[in-house]
This record gives structure tokens, sequence and C-alpha cells, in this order.
């Protein structure tokens, strides 16, 4: 049936199909109205079919049901010649569910208007699913170079075609801060837009002089959380403390170290990389960070919120008279575990708002909060430690699932950072380490894959990073692959793939070919060409 990702198990039955036409019904089980909403819409806009609710007491002709004896996430799908039933364990996975019978309608039923309005066939068979991973994530950098609403939005509808459910949504840095806080306007006025940026590589120095930045407004945030949250996709924010704190220090310089550094000169940051311009570690600090961080719980009802703590230069608070008292006053041994006090102080300060806190593997440092999640991105090793520790874990490393890092070996790929990470490399990760045992490995509640938008200013750049790849990566975080990369069948994935492919070029995504870059990315000028001053291969 060439689905992606791939189910637990699927039968096609050729004499069972199912033909829809304008008398075919559409009726969803009381909870259900929600994805029978968006299945209408979605199928009605791509068909030109009405999908009418079923008279009382008739049967439908496709049908969404519930089933309390399966998982939450899990669904069935049964097509027959007369109906089709959805079952599911509930809201997620009846719309789960929904993809996949989206999925089974071909190509065109991903455009936004009918090419015919005859021949809908739904092929008949069952299909069985449930997911491996309760995270499966995205993380998406709208800090470096700010997206668009709209097409945050558009990105959400990708992730539900891909079962994915966590937008890790990164909103502040060195480079821009992108919420609005309504007690702390300048970190909008000032810290939403810096002078210029960087293109390509830091070592060539290179800079656009063209102003860049904007934010989302709490009411836009309230926005991409509702149209999450009716494709099953929890937002997690993800504020930057106590690094990555320029743009927030040019808004307000009395965050800043300023026994150290003239933080009145500052300006939001137009280099790529880490800043050394970090958060002070005094009581008033704190105070702001909390009244950021209590009007995100207004916005964001997320269980989890993540603070970052990564990347967190030590040398102005080694240098800074106030941080010096500060960690003699607390007792503690070093800068180190003067982080980790910062780190714990948000984790106690969550967990009383009834939050988990999540960090990046650097929050390992010093010692672990004590309710902290860990995002492990060095590699494994932070999720390992994590993990055998107690602490769920996300795993992301950067060797694997970093997908602004390029496609392919040749000089012809834009911005070649980072390591190189095919489709098949990608479909190869497995993000549980077998160096666990079964009790830590059950901490690993999920995986995620990153897009970090240095050389990325816009969601066409979006597009050819992410694709195909995240159609791996989410058959990786969705489906019950061998635990063994190698026994992985790739040559069925890109099978598969070339079909979903398709699917893709209805949904009017700009993948990377795989044939190569795009002639459009390889024209000079395009962001960060020609490269210069690019790093050795790795």
């Amino acid at each position: 049936m060439d689905l992606i990702p791939a189910p637990l198990s699927s039968v096609r039955l050729a004499d069972q199909d199912l033909l829809l036409d304008q008398d075919t019904t559409l009726t969803a089980a009381p909870g259900l109205e929600p994805v029978e909403q968006w299945l209408r819409t979605a199928l009605t806009a791509a068909t030109g079919l009405a999908l009418r609710p079923a008279p009382p007491g008739s049967a439908a002709g496709v049908e969404l049901a519930l089933d309390d004896t399966l998982d939450a996430e899990a669904y069935r799908i049964s097509v027959r010649a007369d109906r089709a039933v959805v079952t599911a364990g509930g809201p997620a996975g009846a719309l789960w569910g929904a993809q996949t019978l989206r999925q089974l309608l071909g190509p065109d039923a991903y455009r936004r208007a009918p090419l015919r309005r005859t021949g809908w066939v739904l092929p008949g068979g069952d299909v069985e699913d449930a997911p491996r991973f309760a995270w499966r994530g995205v993380l998406l950098d709208v800090s470096r170079h700010f997206l668009p609403k709209s097409d945050v939005l558009r990105f959400l509808d990708l992730m539900a075609v891909h079962k994915l459910n966590v937008l890790h949504l990164h909103l502040t840095d060195d480079q821009g801060w992108r919420i609005e806080i309504k007690r702390y306007p300048r970190l909008t006025e000032a810290g939403s837009w810096r002078e210029r940026s960087m293109t390509g590589y830091r070592a060539g120095q290179r800079r656009d002089d063209r102003p860049h930045g904007g934010f989302y407004t709490q009411d836009d945030l309230r926005e991409i959380v509702a149209y999450a949250a009716q494709r099953q996709i929890t937002v997690v924010p993800e504020i930057e403390l106590p690094g990555h704190a320029q743009a927030a220090v040019a808004a307000y310089p009395e965050l800043g170290n300023g026994d150290v550094v003239d933080t009145a000169a500052l300006g939001v940051w137009t280099d790529w990389g880490v800043s050394p311009n970090v958060f002070n570690v005094s009581d008033g600090t704190l105070r702001f960070l909390e009244g950021v961080l209590e009007e995100v719980l207004e916005i964001f009802p997320s269980e989890y919120v993540h603070i970052g703590g990564d990347e967190c230069p030590k040398e102005q608070w080694r240098a800074s008279a106030a941080a010096q008292a500060r960690i003699k006053e607390l007792g503690l041994a070093d800068e180190d575990e003067l982080q980790s006090w910062f780190v714990r102080h948000f984790d106690g300060w969550l967990a009383e708002r009834g939050r988990r806190l999540v960090g990046w593997d650097e929050i390992l440092e010093g010692g672990l909060a004590p309710g902290a999640t860990v995002s492990s991105w060095r590699g494994y090793g932070g999720g390992v430690a994590a993990a055998q520790a107690g602490h769920d874990v996300v795993m992301c490393p950067e060797q694997h699932v970093y997908l602004d890092h390029r496609q392919g070996p040749g000089d012809d790929e834009p911005i070649p950072v980072g390591w190189v990470r095919s489709l098949e490399d990608v479909y190869r990760f497995e993000p549980v380490p077998a160096e666990l045992d079964e009790v830590a490995a059950r901490h690993v509640i999920g995986t995620q894959a990153n897009l970090w938008t240095e050389f990325m200013d816009s969601a066409r750049d979006i597009d050819y990073r992410a694709f195909p790849r995240l159609a791996a990566f989410a058959e990786v975080a969705w489906s019950r692959l061998p635990a063994d990369p190698a026994a992985r069948d790739y040559a069925g994935f890109e099978r598969r793939m070339t079909a979903h492919l398709a699917r893709l070029d209805a949904l009017g995504v700009e993948y990377r070919p795989a044939a190569g870059p795009h002639p459009w990315q390889q024209w000079p000028g395009v962001l960060g060409r020609p490269i210069e001053g690019a790093p050795p291969r790795v």
C-alpha cells in the first residue's frame, strides 16, 4: 500500500475496493467530531465530494469509531466494498487513521481543489497500526530566521501528514526574541530585529546588511497551539536560559553581566554560533525570567517547557564579582554548579505549576535537576547517562538527525555544513542505544529531528532541508523497525518513498531531489552562496 510511516501490518484485498461518490457519507462516534471535521474538510477540498453525515439509523460509507481496548494513538482500518471503518483508541489514533485513509486515496487527495470528481477509490484491505514512541518531534528554529505564522501552520500540516506529534518551537536566542511578553515589551520592540545577518560560514565573515526580524503576538501563538491541537500535535516552547541570551540583554541591559561588559551597548547579535553574553545570576533576573515564563505558561498548555540550558559560556561569570559572590553565597564549587543551580531553580518553579522542564544535555553538568527531561543532542552520551540515572530522554543526536546538515558530499550542496546525512543515513538512525538495559531504555520517551535555521531564511529552504529526510525520520519515530539499523529494509522504504514523493508534490513541498540540489539552490546569491571559508568536511 506504499504507506509512510509503515504500519504494523497491512493486507490488500483487491476485490474489496470502495468507490467514493457524491452519495458517500462520513460519520464519527461521539468525541471524534473534530477529526470528522478535519477529514471532511481535507477530502472535500481535494475530491469535490460532499461526504455528508449519514442519516440516523443508516450505515455510513466512511465511519470513525472508538474502541477503548486500543491505546490512545492506535487505530485499525477496514475497507470493504460497502464501507470503510477507522477504529481508534482515542482522538489521536482516529486522526492518524484518517491520515492513513488519505494516503490510500492517492496523491491527488492532498490537493486543495479537485482535479477530478469521479474515480475516487479506497483500496480494499486492513491496516493495523500504533506508534513506537510517544514523543515524535521536530524542532523548528524561528529565532535565527523568523518564519511567518502562515508558514508555521503549513509546517504543522506537513508534520501531521507524517504522524509527528511534537513541535519544539525555538523562540529565543542571541539572534532574535520571537514571543510577545506583555510585561516586558522591549523584548520584541528591541530584541526581535537585528541589523544584519551573517551569510555562509562564520569563517567567511560575510553579512547581507539587511535587517531581519519579526515576532509572534500571543494571539498568534495561541492560534498556532490551537491549530496544532486540531492535528494532535503538542507545541513545546523553548525559552533559552542562562545562555543564548543576547537578544534579551540587548532589550534589557540589566539582565546581563554589567560589571564585566557594557551591556547597554549590546545589540541583537549578528553572528551565528554562541554569544558570550549570558544572563546574570541576580534575584532580579530570576524574577524577570519567571515573569516571562508565567506568560509562556498562559499560552502553551504543554506539560513540557524547554529552557535550553546549552552552550552557556562561563567567562563572564568567572570575571563577574557578582557571580562569584553568588557562588560563594550558595556554597557552590564552580560555574558549572552555578549553571546547575540556575536550571534547578526553574525546574522547581515549573514543577510547582504542574509543568516539566526539558533541557539540552548540558544540563547534566554540575548535577541534573530532579525532574528534568534531557534532549540529547551531542551524540548519545548525555541521553545514556540521563536514562541510566532514571531521567526521561528525547534522543536527537546532531550526528544523525540535525536536518540542517548537508544531504550529499558534493560542492553543489548549498551551505554544506556538518555531517553528510543522506536519506538512508536518517532511515538507519536508531534512537535507543544498545548499551541501555530494558529499564533504562524505557526512559527514552521519544526522538526528535532538529531544523536549525542559520542557513534557512524561508519556508522554501526549510522544505529543501527537511524533505524527504523528515519522512524517513517519521518512520523511525513511528514504526517498529528492526533495532539493528543494518537489518532495515531500505530498498523497500525507497520504493515507498518514490510513491510518497507524489504526495509531497501535490502538497507543494520543494524537497531535495534524489539526483541532487534544485537548480535554484545552486545559483550564486542564494543564502550563503558562493561558499567561502568552509570548515573541513566531516
